[in-house]
């Protein structure tokens, strides 16, 4: 049985390993360990039927010595505050990976999305905004979409916002529609940033990725563009992809004999990313337990669905042909996991360098939003491959030149661009 996971111990025991690494001050260890600032709130909301229903929300503030909070809201039914606190604490390393001028945040709603109309899930969006806005904004905390959540609910969001201050103000939120203040290639971003890595990866390793087969785990918004990217812009092969079944409230994968399709698989899954199995098994798809993506022949594995499932135990079924594991999800891989990965010599691509495609498409569009000019989609993703490429290579110099193992490295480079400002801000 694998190990109880919590994901802010594991966010910490990170943590402390590169402290003592960098031998960090005590007094700043402590800082960096702990959340600035927590929320925890009720929520009020009118359901369809006329009853009232309170939901628990939550908002955790890292620390933003390099500018402004950022991260994302989660509505998941599982959601707790120590996995908040953790996203947020991964949000702070992930933005100064990236050497992106923002600090660390995240919030979430405990709620399965799916099970809300349209309505009740607007008016839940904006209970958030009204209990939160005294204490978000483009210069302080600027939230985002993540799991179960979507663009237009972040467009709900900034239009709450923008009516309690009394002004437009499209730079609060982002990962917000087209037309609304968003920006082109926000929703391929964190998808194709892990092929940017992947593909910087494979040069590195010497690896082809023309006759290179990937597994995924997920097919949310980031194994999409991961399962495309890889493919069109690699030339690759992806033997599978799982993904939850909010029908049958397990996991499953999805393999073809001759690779996945995404596109077609695109035109046959949820907005939850619930994949219709009677039509993959027509045209030709297996259908397996949802673990078994974990197990394939496969050179490369991206798991991009959610915290800890590379863990002790999965880690053993992982195929000897396996060189690369790309981590698009946020903490994938458990301590007792990266010990079983070092030591079979596997390369790994930390999750705060690897999805970090994102945040930086979202530093993008805060961007965009104050200049009120936008970029075309050639342009956004061209800055991004640039900034993924360079943050890449610094980790793998870090990496090389301290003789540490790639996550080390990554919390190496974050931790001390973050240090270096509390610093310069007379914090430590």
């Amino acid at each position: 049985m694998a190990e109880q996971l919590n994901a802010f111990e594991m966010a910490q025991e990170q943590f402390d390993h590169v402290a003592k690494l960098l031998k960090l001050d005590s007094t700043v260890s402590e800082m960096l360990r702990w959340p600035m600032r927590e929320y925890s709130f009720r929520i009020p909301v009118r359901m369809d039927d006329g009853s009232t229903r309170v939901f628990q929300g939550f908002r955790v503030q890292h620390n933003d010595a390099r500018g402004p909070n950022k991260g994302g809201i989660r509505f998941h039914p599982a959601e707790t505050l120590d996995t908040v606190r953790a996203l947020a604490t991964w949000m702070t390393w992930k933005c100064a990976v990236a050497d992106i001028p923002l600090g660390g945040g995240k919030g979430g709603i405990i709620v399965d999305p799916a099970t809300l109309s349209v309505h009740e899930k607007e008016r839940l969006c904006r209970g958030w905004v009204d209990v939160m806005w005294k204490n978000i904004g483009p210069r302080n905390d600027v939230p985002a979409p993540d799991v179960g959540t979507t663009p237009q609910m972040m467009g709900w969001m900034m239009d709450e916002y923008s009516k309690l201050v009394g002004q437009y103000t499209p730079g609060v939120f982002t990962g917000k529609p087209l037309g609304g203040g968003g920006s082109e290639g926000r929703t391929e971003a964190t998808g194709y940033g892990v092929i940017y890595t992947v593909r910087e990866a494979m040069k590195h390793l010497k690896m082809d990725p023309k006759n290179s087969v990937a597994a995924i785990e997920g097919f949310g918004n980031v194994a999409q563009y991961a399962a495309i990217g890889f493919i069109e812009m690699l030339g690759g092969k992806v033997a599978c992809v799982s993904c939850w079944d909010r029908n049958d409230k397990k996991s499953y994968t999805y393999s073809h004999k001759d690779g996945i399709d995404p596109h077609f698989l695109l035109t046959i899954v949820d907005e939850y990313g619930t994949i219709d199995k009677k039509k993959a098994q027509d045209k030709g798809y297996v259908v397996e337990d949802g673990g078994a993506w974990i197990t394939k022949d496969v050179d490369v594995l991206i798991p991009a669905a959610i915290e800890g499932h590379v863990n002790a135990d999965t880690v053993k079924t992982i195929s000897k042909r396996v060189k690369l594991v790309a981590e698009g999800a946020n903490g994938p891989v458990t301590p007792e996991a990266d010990e079983y990965l070092k030591a079979n010599k596997i390369f790994e691509i930390p999750d705060f360098l690897c999805n970090a495609g994102g945040v930086t498409t979202s530093y993008f569009e805060s961007v965009q939003n104050d200049m009120n000019f936008y970029w075309t989609k050639q342009e956004v993703l061209e800055k991004l491959d640039t900034k993924m490429t360079q943050a890449f290579n610094a980790v793998l110099h870090m990496s090389e030149k301290e003789k540490v193992y790639m996550r080390d490295a990554a919390y190496m480079v974050a931790i001390d661009r973050v240090v270096k400002a509390m610093q310069l801000r007379g914090w430590a």
